[in-house]
């Protein structure tokens, strides 16, 4: 007979929206069958495992599975497999569930970068702390449509068809590039408005997107950066910034985070330079729906 269902649930994290808060909580009660724990630390977590059929982390140690003797399902929100013990590491009869619903959010943060830049809002920030107050003349050359243009998506994974999705809906055009037709990413950048990347950072990412890669796309065009940072090499990015050989870039992550001041795209005199804190997914959605997922997969049954 199948033992009653035991979730443990720690997910306690510094930034407020990958935390589990009480309306998150709510909602998982409303989906999984059987009996529910929250612990807020280590200790706790560890004290609570060995009866735990479901464990629902950020992170979790290979180490600890010899406590996990009733485990079935290990789950963390977070699309990254480096946050749990890689498939080898896995014990026979355990499931690992990484979340795959970030594109939902990501994608809002995408079409924001797009739009703010087509329609002149970083462009009029600047001559708002320049001081100048009606920048009405100066402003027409730097507000264009969206719709019409072309976008190509580095990483066409979920995230990446959610955010072709999301952008095919306002009317660009979109080539998504995988590694099967990596081939195509130089002779489709040569006429692509934007460089969506949302690769992750496993084997074969690095530095994908070179110098030889930068120098294939339009003076206008403009790089996104929301998959891994290991991706983009940063100093030809920053060159290419530099010498106006791009008209922006929108970067949410970086190869080493924390950003540090020694960083190549840490200054804050590079043209057209964004930086956004690893925080494209942020949203209060986050943690409810990793758990629809759950519940749609049938991971809650």
């Amino acid at each position: 007979m199948k033992c009653r269902n035991q979730f443990l649930i720690w997910l306690n994290w510094p930034i407020g929206a990958f935390r589990l808060d009480a309306k998150s909580l709510a909602v998982f009660k409303g989906l999984a069958k059987g009996d529910v724990k929250v612990v807020r630390g280590e200790r706790a977590f560890l004290r609570e495992l060995p009866a735990a059929t479901h464990a629902i982390v950020w992170e979790f140690k290979k180490e600890w599975f010899p406590r996990a003797k009733k485990l079935r399902v290990l789950a963390t929100p977070g699309a990254g497999r480096e946050l749990l013990p890689s498939d080898a590491e896995m014990p026979a009869g355990v499931v690992r569930v990484n979340g795959n619903f970030h594109g939902a959010i990501m994608s809002e943060t995408v079409v924001a970068f797009l739009f703010a830049h087509a329609r002149g809002l970083y462009r009029a920030y600047d001559y708002q702390k320049s001081g100048e107050l009606w920048p009405r003349g100066a402003m027409s050359p730097f507000c264009s449509l969206v719709a019409g243009t072309k976008a190509v998506i580095l990483g066409y994974g979920k995230i990446g068809h959610a955010i072709g999705a999301k952008l095919e809906a306002l009317g660009v055009s979109v080539t998504g590039i995988r590694r099967a037709n990596f081939g195509d990413l130089k002779p489709e950048l040569k006429t692509a408005d934007w460089l969506v990347v949302a690769l992750p950072g496993d084997t074969g990412t690095d530095n994908l997107v070179d110098a030889s890669v930068l120098r294939c796309m339009k003076r206008s065009a403009v790089l996104v950066n929301v998959g891994r940072g290991n991706a983009v090499d940063e100093v030809a990015l920053a060159q290419a910034l530099r010498a106006r050989r791009l008209a922006g870039a929108y970067l949410d992550v970086f190869r080493k985070e924390p950003l540090t001041a020694d960083a190549p795209l840490a200054a804050d005199d590079i043209p057209g330079l964004v930086r956004f804190p690893h925080g494209s997914a942020f949203a209060p959605e986050y943690i409810p729906f990793f758990f629809r997922q759950m519940d749609e997969e049938g991971w809650l049954k």
